[in-house]
């Protein structure tokens, strides 16, 4: 065996065995978060929950970090490469944690805890940083714009899933809230003195219909009614919607939104009313997964002990996929970021479900939490001590930098 293995294998034991005197709380913290979900910018029970875990494990905590009410960071390490282990944890409304967030923050928890038990010993630095409001609230480019990922040599995060994977297939995202103002009238005495506001929010949503045949096949155009009038013998006078527009890169999705635009304007004119459309204050990119730092973590996933022949498999050659957005993205923008996904759930379980829910909070969920903090840990220790790993990871992300502003 190599000094390099030997090395390796003496960090991955003590990062096992720090993980597993951390076991017990840490599913503990994944089951309480799992049972008090949180919307988006209210996540304080798992934000307190979190920091005082950090706390009592002797770490400084800034709470309410980087401008963002339930953000958090901690640090530990005094010099060296410096890596980011990232926890979410906000939930769905109706369904609570149907996306397993709860995993997502008791893994990064512990992986966190065990990286900056080791930090000086290795000669690095972590930072544990709770980032909320992933759910369509943008926490992380809120906490970008502020420089929290900035002087980083990496960042990472787990996501669960129904397998395991390498990546998911991610989508830059924005969402416009649409507001059509119409005339009221009376629906049988007078209906042409009314402009219906509802109709023209009827024909827009079947323009998109319309649209969705003749745009490219990993593009979305999703939306929902969130006003549709007062009573059916008054013309409505307004109506609302929110649309999410999904493109393959940050850059496709700007014409994309100008398609969209067009059709619902074209239908407010047709119908005599008048709109105001309000694109939310930030986009998501799409995940530029490091592929380096993605190989790194897979080796690191194949040789955890709990694995038992599990593999990451990699859907760009072919085999199991995940679609979706993330405020990742714009992270792994602005740094060498992964993303990969870790099972909770039997194969065909779609997340945003109750059923995925139930799985998160079970025992493939508690599963997850201590497996993937034993492969961060792992992977973050690797990019502490490997030179050439760096070197290779910085090289790959600087030769896709673009010139996107994904902090707009």
């Amino acid at each position: 065996m190599s000094s390099r293995d030997s090395t390796r294998s003496s960090v991955r034991t003590a990062i096992d065995e720090h993980v597993d005197r951390l076991a017990e709380r840490l599913v503990a913290v994944s089951h309480s978060i799992h049972a008090n979900p949180e919307l988006c910018f209210a996540e304080h029970h798992a934000h307190d929950l979190l920091t005082s875990v950090l706390r009592d494990m002797g770490l400084a905590v800034e709470p309410r970090a980087w401008g963002v009410d339930t953000a958090f960071e901690a640090r530990a390490g005094s010099r060296g490469p410096e890596v980011a282990v990232l926890l979410e944890y906000d939930a769905l409304p109706g369904i609570g944690h149907g996306c397993g967030h709860n995993v997502i923050a008791a893994a990064g928890l512990g992986a966190g805890l065990a990286a900056a038990a080791l930090a000086d010993e290795l000669g690095g630095r972590v930072r544990i940083m709770g980032t909320p409001a992933e759910e369509g609230g943008g926490g992380k480019v809120l906490m970008a714009r502020n420089g929290a990922f900035d002087g980083l040599d990496a960042a990472m995060m787990v996501h669960p899933a129904d397998a395991d994977l390498l990546r998911m297939d991610s989508l830059a995202i924005q969402a416009v809230d649409v507001l059509y103002h119409g005339k009221e009238a009376h629906a049988s005495a007078a209906p042409w003195e009314g402009r219906n506001a509802l109709d023209a929010a009827v024909l827009g949503y079947v323009n998109v219909a319309a649209l969705r045949q003749h745009i490219r096949p990993n593009e979305r155009v999703h939306g929902i009614f969130t006003e549709a009038g007062e009573k059916p013998n008054i013309v409505p006078r307004r109506a609302a919607a929110t649309w999410y527009v999904r493109s393959g890169s940050i850059e496709s999705l700007q014409p994309l939104k100008k398609r969209v635009e067009a059709c619902l304007e074209g239908a407010a004119t047709a119908c005599g009313c008048g709109i105001d459309m309000a694109w939310e204050g930030h986009s998501y990119a799409e995940v530029r997964d490091n592929f380096v730092l993605a190989g790194c973590f897979a080796e690191n996933f194949a040789d955890d002990r709990a694995a038992d022949g599990r593999r990451c498999g990699d859907p760009r050659v072919g085999g199991h996929r995940v679609l979706g957005s993330t405020d990742m993205g714009n992270v792994s923008h602005l740094v060498p970021s992964i993303h990969p996904m870790i099972k909770v759930a039997p194969p065909g379980t779609a997340i945003h479900t109750r059923e995925f829910a139930e799985h998160a909070g079970g025992a493939g969920g508690d599963a997850a939490v201590l497996l993937g903090a034993r492969v961060m840990a792992a992977t973050v220790a690797d990019l502490w001590i490997d030179a050439d790993l760096r070197r290779r990871v910085a090289a790959e992300f600087e030769a896709g930098t673009s010139s996107v502003d994904v902090l707009a």
